[in-house]
């Protein structure tokens, strides 16, 4: 029976290769015209909001961080530079005060330090954006002068000048907000970013024009189209017959295909996202027993899914804080517990010697194979006895489920870190995190992470976050699969260096 069950897997593994495998040929590569100067970026998925707070999301930062400023920015090399601020100083453990650069908005009116308040106190207090539970530890954000903020924090913050720099802390114009209202500026978004808007046609594309009066370098390119194409096949054909500059997310049955042709190259680089599982521990849900979780985490071999369907690229992780961010934990990377057999008497002793029935909520075309990846996780699941009813869906469809937390027992997704610290990462153990999609609670881990957000000792704080790591791995709120590579399809004409963190600043690009 064991050579049967190996058998059957192998074999669906070849199933799903050779049906990935499965593209259009012939076309032939041309690239950008040499006589024109717009940049078309082709992403796996749409930007789920215009609205830069209420976003996270790497498809959606691509097209804020440069329409928006922030007070600091990631360099290429993922040092830490000022972006909108000209000076700062820290005054006390508590206290910073940040000079602001000469700015103008996108409609002609001065960046002060009253858009720098009303864009802070906006994050850091309305509960309904996206990126709120990033900022909560600003407790205070007040005007010096026109030029000057201060930027008081709820105790001692090592990550505050980190925060300054990462999605949610663009800066908004106030004046204009409060008058058009957000209805208003989703139509039309201003910010003081090198490019500004144009249109954003839903689950097609946004363009982005040049703004002339940008206070840094002259923007390089006439016009920026970021189009959305979750088809990786006809991602692909779009770069190979010159209708896109740059496609991310090159799925590895894609590569040949690129590789075969001139004009185009195949880019890859590291990222710091990790694909999981997230699971309910909410009472009356079968995954609310500890042992049912990880009979489920036994099941899944991550090594197989990395070295057939992703072949290579990626690595198994038991944690969500992946090797490149502050505070990982290096014993829980290249790492895994599979065995089956354990995950058959795991079942049995939570009571469910017949196995169990649940319910997989997978994204199709978010990221690479994503589907065929969920296809044999589920098929792994069956050999401990786990019948899981998979639901794959299309990209906007995926996030409405994960966005309302609707979803049931398990949903795969995959995590970036945006702050590069494992603060980011770990706030999903918090209770209120946690709360209505995965319901996790531990206050052990509710209390290193509060005490951790607080602690200037560097590697104390590290020992800390490294602990919870280790608590969630064995208490599986979420179970991990992968930390993931990427792949972008490159006209020859264009030079492009992938980021870790996955950015992509339009004039990083340059025509060769």
């Amino acid at each position: 029976m064991k050579k049967i069950r190996a058998f059957s897997i192998g074999l669906l593994i070849l199933v799903i290769m050779t049906l990935a495998g499965c593209s259009n040929e012939g076309e032939t590569a041309g690239g950008s015209e040499d006589d024109s100067n717009t940049l078309v970026l082709a992403q796996a998925a749409d930007i789920p909001s215009i609205d830069p707070q209420n976003s996270l999301s790497t498809t959606g930062d691509r097209v804020h961080r440069n329409m928006f400023s922030r007070l600091f920015m990631w360099d290429n090399e993922l040092a830490l530079q000022e972006d909108l601020v000209d000076t700062y100083k820290q005054i006390d453990e508590e206290t910073w005060e940040f000079t602001l650069k000469e700015a103008t908005f996108h409609n002609g009116e001065v960046v002060t330090a009253e858009d720098v308040k009303f864009s802070l106190e906006r994050v850091m207090t309305d509960e309904t954006l996206k990126e709120y539970p990033y900022f909560k530890q600003l407790k205070e954000v007040n005007v010096k002068d026109e030029r000057t903020v201060e930027i008081i924090t709820d105790g001692p913050m090592p990550t505050i000048l980190n925060l300054l720099a990462k999605s949610g802390s663009d800066i908004l114009p106030k004046a204009y907000f409060e008058e058009v209202g957000i209805e208003g500026f989703q139509e039309k978004p201003i910010g003081s970013g090198p490019y500004q808007f144009e249109d954003w046609i839903r689950d097609d594309r946004v363009t982005l024009v040049p703004f002339e009066d940008y206070y840094g370098d002259k923007p390089k390119w006439d016009k920026v189209e970021v189009r959305a194409i979750p088809e990786s096949s006809t991602r692909v054909g779009e770069l190979l017959t010159g209708g896109v500059d740059v496609a991310t997310d090159i799925p590895p049955n894609e590569w040949e295909r690129v590789k075969s042709e001139s004009g185009v190259d195949l880019v890859n680089g590291e990222t710091t996202r990790v694909s999981l599982l997230m699971v309910r521990t909410t009472e009356g849900y079968v995954t609310s027993d500890p042992k049912v979780r990880e009979a489920i985490d036994l099941a899944i071999d991550q090594q197989a899914i990395v070295d057939s369907v992703l072949q290579g690229t990626g690595v198994p992780v038991r944690t969500r804080v992946p090797e490149g961010v502050f505070g990982t934990n290096p014993d829980l990377t290249n790492t895994r517990v599979y065995d089956v057999e354990r995950a058959k008497e795991l079942l049995t002793e939570a009571g469910h010697p017949d196995g169990i029935d649940i319910t997989f909520t997978s994204s199709r075309g978010r990221y690479p194979l994503d589907s065929e990846v969920a296809q044999l996780i589920v098929s792994m699941l069956s050999e401990a006895g786990i019948n899981a009813e998979l639901k794959l869906l299309e990209s906007s469809a995926f996030l409405d489920e994960y966005n309302s937390k609707s979803n049931e027992e398990l949903i795969m997704i995959g995590l970036a870190d945006g702050l590069l610290d494992a603060s980011y990462s770990l706030v999903h153990y918090t209770e209120e995190r946690a709360a209505g999609q995965t319901d996790y609670k531990n206050e052990e881990v509710e209390e290193l992470f509060n005490a951790a957000g607080q602690n200037l000792d560097e590697e104390e704080r590290k020992e800390q976050y490294q602990l919870i790591q280790e608590i969630v791995a064995e208490e599986r709120p979420h179970i991990f699969l992968y930390q993931n590579a990427v792949n972008y399809g490159v006209s020859e004409n264009i030079t492009f260096t992938p980021r870790l963190d996955e950015a992509i600043r339009f004039d990083d690009l340059t025509k060769k």
